[in-house]
């Protein structure tokens, strides 16, 4: 599916539904943001929707108001655009309902995603959904790209590429950040926010999820965990933990880090835990086929998945990939 056909389809609908995954990064943050006000420049109805709270550090972003945490009225939207997601159940609780809009368009990064919904744009070559959202905007030929869009863009690829530092930063995603710039995003304060702002209550979470980490015998796997207990003790919520893994990830001859997140346990619910596993590699192991293995999902270089176990059964079952490092 080419670009230009989801845009001929776009200039016909007339409510149009955005979503992205629950506890959205700097990704999916931007690229809902950016294609909303770009929508809404092409005069559409547009809801943008993401069922989590939005983590603090963007919450600096331009047009962050767009962005509710209801849906609203399924039946009143023609198209759904899933930015950002492998599956369309990584929007979380309105998964099911959402999936009743009569298009979905699937736009994407992931190796993994599983080619739902009646139009795709996916390419695993991209550095961020951000930038493939960049491209549909140049394409449509008749949307400016104004300081919001160009802050959420920016803010999406820095994210998505660890501020340039990753194996996903491309040249295209360099030249995007350029333009960016030009156009009003400023790297330092998108920079300051996101990397150099920081709450005394992440301070004590970071402190306490120092306190946790494991490594394997032989110091090539490292496990970092999170539990529901350690976010009541520093008040915090589960968005506040974005991008700590890369901590673990960091400790010198590791090779495969992972940060377990324990869910709140469902109602009646006796024996084990809801488990969210974020798998971050430099490239050695393939994280996404390890997620993938488990009925999750993402990059070669970063991926998760969700399980129910207890968490030493988790912790055996992830110190397992040790052996092969």
């Amino acid at each position: 599916m080419s670009i230009q056909q989801i845009i001929n389809h776009l200039r016909t609908s007339k409510r149009i539904l955005l979503a992205s995954h629950i506890h959205p990064d700097g990704d999916a943050i931007g690229s809902l943001i950016s294609l909303g006000l770009a929508l809404q420049e092409l005069k559409k109805k547009v809801r943008v929707y993401d069922e989590s709270p939005i983590p603090a550090v963007y919450q600096f972003l331009p047009s962050l108001h767009l962005i509710n945490r209801s849906p609203g009225d399924i039946s009143e939207f023609d198209t759904a655009i899933i930015l950002d997601c492998s599956d369309l159940h990584r929007i979380g609780g309105a998964a099911t309902d959402v999936s009743k809009i009569p298009v979905i368009i699937n736009i994407d990064h992931h190796s993994t995603n599983t080619r739902f919904g009646d139009l795709q744009y996916i390419d695993p070559a991209a550095s961020s959904t951000c930038e493939i959202v960049y491209r549909m905007i140049e394409s449509m030929g008749d949307v400016t790209i104004d300081r919001g869009m160009a802050y959420s863009i920016y803010t999406g690829i820095m994210a998505d590429t660890g501020s340039f530092r990753f194996a996903n930063t491309t040249p295209e995603a360099f030249d995007i950040s350029h333009k960016m710039v030009l156009l009003g995003a400023n790297p330092h304060k998108v920079a300051h926010h996101v990397y150099e702002t920081i709450s005394l209550n992440r301070v004590k979470l970071l402190n306490m999820l120092f306190d946790s980490i494991e490594l394997s015998h032989n110091g090539k796997l490292s496990i970092m965990t999170l539990t529901q207990n350690m976010l009541q003790t520093t008040g915090t919520i589960l968005e506040d933990v974005n991008g700590l893994i890369n901590y673990a990830k960091q400790i010198e001859n590791v090779k495969l880090a992972a940060l377990l997140f324990e869910r709140k346990r469902s109602p009646g619910k006796k024996c084990g835990s809801h488990f969210h596993v974020s798998l971050r590699s430099e490239g050695a192991v393939n994280v996404a086929a390890i997620a993938t293995s488990f009925g999750g999902g993402g990059h070669p270089n970063a991926a998760g998945f969700d399980i129910q176990a207890t968490l030493s059964d988790l912790k055996r079952t992830i110190f397992y990939f040790s052996e092969n490092l």
